[in-house]
């Protein structure tokens, strides 16, 4: 058996293994990735710790940080009643707000995972506070976010366009952007119907929710102790900084969320002395852990050796199907960006020549199915859901982003080859 296929079926391996024992992936995977990487791969532990994903780590302790100091003192569950009063009560159009907000920011430049950064904890606090499915609002964020990250003036649609251009192929910058919008918003209005949304039509809440709750995720005592309006105010200011540094001036999100957190640690100490503790440490582990392996796996070869393997198919439809599944299932674990920078110059061939596929469809396809599935609890997006739920058992929703994550990544890559590269 060839060193690619042994990394691929010791993460199948991993798998299995988390899920028969209650033992967090990240471990497992922190192991596999010392035995593969110096057994198989014949790396120093230096090489290994490269893929050690810094900047997921650090922006995911940042902003669960910064975000149990603004539910300590009792900001989330200000801003939650502000958005009841801004829809009039009317529960159900929450979260389409928080859909079109993440949709919004990804589209006038914001990293996908910046947009679910800021919008996720408020959006969770909420389903928290009045009992929406944490599932439901939490896919409603990322999908909003990956919806509008095909836009012209996108990060995504920027280096898409650009290696579409290098690599001399037609393109219809609209096209992508309309294909990813489209079949997230379709996505989010079946999901929408299926986890429960219909029902919210029936409720309606007032500013001061429901009767004797206590913030997302806090306790009773941190509830009523929250802090003056003055430092709620100054902890706004502080999430509106964050968006500023982070969206306008391309600031790093994680070092931004620290030291946004210590001033607002360092205004009141005592209240926030519960909020490191708050950090998901458990998620983080199982995520960095995951990513780091994957990091072997690339350092290896590994995901050259599948992408040149399925490319390298007779049948230019079938090589553009498992294009897209390559990308979609890659993408549950890594960057979007580089599986998009690499998988797309690899159809150049058979999208150049008279073998059936458009050029412009598959670079949709390719687009939604390598992006879609970021709602995976192994990806960054979806890892800011899973560490800013509230209020419910973290294993249970873990398991639920997994399936779900499984399911997209096995229907989108056919749907959307079916939709934009078959018909």
């Amino acid at each position: 058996m060839s060193a690619h296929w042994i990394s691929i079926c010791a993460l199948a391996g991993m798998f299995v293994l988390a899920t028969a024992l209650p033992i967090n992936m990240g471990v497992i995977a922190f192991v596999g990735a010392f035995l593969v990487g110096t057994l198989v791969a014949g790396m120093n532990a230096k090489a290994i710790l490269g893929g050690f994903p810094a900047d997921l780590f650090l922006t995911l302790v940042g902003i669960t940080y910064l975000f149990a100091l603004a539910q300590n003192n009792g900001t989330i569950d200000w801003l939650v009643r502000l958005a009841v009063r801004a829809v009039r009560g009317r529960i159900a159009a929450i979260p389409w707000i928080m859909f079109l907000m993440a949709a919004l920011l990804t589209s006038v430049g914001a990293v996908s995972p910046a947009a679910v950064a800021i919008i996720a904890p408020i959006a969770l606090g909420f389903a928290a506070r009045y009992g929406i499915n944490p599932l439901l609002m939490g896919l409603m964020v990322v999908h909003g976010a990956q919806g509008g990250g095909f836009s012209p003036i996108s990060i995504y649609g920027g280096i898409t366009n650009k290696i579409v251009a290098n690599a001399g192929l037609p393109l219809s910058e609209m096209a992508t952007m309309m294909a990813s919008l489209g079949v997230n918003l379709a996505v989010s209005a079946l999901l929408f119907v299926t986890m429960g949304g219909m029902k919210l039509f029936r409720q309606q809440a007032d500013a001061a929710g429901p009767r004797g709750a206590a913030a997302p995720g806090a306790a009773p005592s941190e509830a009523a102790a929250a802090g003056s309006r003055a430092y709620q105010a100054a902890t706004v200011a502080g999430l509106l900084a964050l968006a500023v540094l982070t969206l306008f001036f391309k600031l790093d999100i994680g070092f931004v969320s620290i030291t946004i957190g210590l001033l607002l640690t360092l205004m009141a100490p005592d209240l926030q002395k519960g909020a490191l503790s708050q950090v998901s440490w458990p998620e983080i582990m199982l995520i960095v852990g995951v990513s780091t392996y994957v990091g072997v796996m690339d350092k290896m070869g590994t995901i050259d050796f599948v992408g040149h393997s399925v490319a390298g198919l007779t049948s230019p439809l079938m090589a553009a199907l498992l294009l897209c599944f390559v990308g979609a299932v890659v993408s549950a674990f890594a960057s979007s960006t580089a599986v998009l920078g690499s998988l797309i110059p690899l159809a150049v061939p058979f999208l150049q020549g008279d073998g059936g596929v458009g050029a412009i469809g598959f670079i949709a396809a390719m687009a939604v199915s390598s992006t879609i599935v970021d709602v995976s609890p192994f990806s960054t997006n979806g890892a800011l859901v899973l560490a800013n739920a509230r209020g419910i058992d973290r294993n249970v929703f873990f398991r639920q982003l997994m399936v779900y994550g499984a399911v997209v990544t096995v229907v989108a890559p056919v749907l959307v080859w079916l939709l934009f590269v078959v018909i």
